[in-house]
């Protein structure tokens, strides 16, 4: 599945990502006030949104042309439809 994605720059955001989770853990501990923490928790759910939306474009791009162009079509689009399901559920 690695080439169907932009796994260097899926890289480059979740090292991001983990980065914004660390920092919020150290504002628990720091007394920070909790809609400075709901903020921050907010921007890392949007941040792996968009990561989400990284790996979907990809699947699209690559694993469903493919299914479709050299596969079987009707498994691809169950596929695809199961892919979509999980995204959706990330909210």
């Amino acid at each position: 599945m690695r080439q169907c994605m932009d796994a260097e720059n899926l890289h480059r955001r979740l090292k991001k990502i983990i980065g914004q989770v660390q920092a919020i853990d150290r504002m628990v501990d720091e007394d920070v006030p909790c809609e400075d923490i709901l903020a921050q928790i907010n921007a890392a759910k949007s941040a792996l949104h968009s990561c989400g939306k990284i790996v979907l474009e990809g699947h699209i791009q690559h694993c469903v042309r493919d299914g479709i162009e050299h596969g079987d079509a009707d498994k691809t689009i169950a596929d695809f439809t199961l892919a979509v399901e999980r995204f959706a559920n990330m909210g």
